[in-house]
């Protein structure tokens, strides 16, 4: 265990974190840069006394348990979390769930596809990245919460006829039993993460169809398929679907594409160009 390096490092990451970044207020006389060590111990389930002597180079051996609070209360990346235990003298074992830490190169390949729409997905089917096409031909991901773009928990939980269900692709069906395959294998991989056993849990209760599927204990792997997204503006979009692997990060790229010379292609060109705005409102 390294006290000193490991004080400057809790150090440098209290003090880089807002109080807005964690829920909390700013208040009228905060004097240090980032979260007071109070608020980093209550974050983090431990007393502030404790934290204090881990700051101070002269704080006990943390357990497991304590390093986990502590990458949680200061929103530590995973290649930070894996310092932290090394610091600690307790090299990291496997993640405790689906990393939603998307690597700057697969954002920044997002960006420079300008006629191809692309998202990210995590283990468990969460959008945690995508680009402008993305949101325009699918769905402005920014203007929705969590749960609301898990695209397993739409697939099965969104009633039938309704317009959030999967964009109306038109194999929707398959990318249901696809998604509850992947999520089966995930459970598998993270079998404490609580985060995982709610999802489970909420399709196992509320979907008959996900509970069949989550019986037949099948994991295997779907294959690449051309959708059709029935645009609300513009129509049927004819794409192929490619999905690249992140497997370092168990995260997924799937990357939307229209045949060159069809009407597919134009319309992903029209959609890059209109991006998200509305093209039936009257000026």
């Amino acid at each position: 265990m390294d006290r000193r390096e490991l004080a400057g490092f809790l150090r440098s990451r209290r003090e880089r974190i807002a109080p807005a970044d964690v829920g909390l207020p700013s208040g009228p006389r905060r004097r240090t840069p980032g979260l007071r060590r109070e608020e980093v111990a209550q974050l983090a389930f431990i007393s502030t006394e404790y934290y204090t002597r881990l700051e101070q180079a002269r704080g006990p051996h943390p357990s497991r348990e304590v390093l986990a609070g502590l990458a949680r209360a200061l929103c530590l990346s995973d290649a930070e979390r894996d310092h932290l235990h090394h610091l600690a003298g307790a090299p990291p074992g496997p993640p405790p769930g689906p990393s939603r830490e998307v690597p700057q190169s697969i954002l920044d390949f997002l960006r420079r596809l300008p006629h191809a729409a692309a998202i990210v997905l995590s283990a468990t089917y969460e959008v945690i990245a995508w680009n402008d096409l993305a949101a325009a031909l699918l769905e402005d991901f920014s203007a929705l919460s969590r749960p609301e773009r898990n695209l397993v928990r739409r697939a099965f939980l969104t009633p039938p006829g309704d317009d959030r269900l999967l964009y109306s692709l038109s194999d929707d069906g398959g990318f249901a039993r696809t998604a509850a395959r992947h999520l089966r294998a995930a459970a598998a991989r993270y079998p404490d993460d609580p985060e995982v056993a709610s999802v489970v849990g909420e399709l196992l209760s509320g979907s008959p169809e996900f509970a069949r599927l989550w019986a037949s204990h099948d994991v295997r792997a779907g294959h690449t398929l051309r959708k059709t997204v029935h645009h609300p503006l513009i129509g049927p979009v004819t794409v192929d679907c490619d999905v690249l692997d992140i497997t370092d990060r168990d995260q997924r790229v799937v990357i939307y594409t229209a045949e060159p010379g069809t009407r597919s292609e134009e319309a992903l060109r029209l959609l890059s160009v209109i991006g998200t705005q509305r093209m039936d409102v009257p000026g």
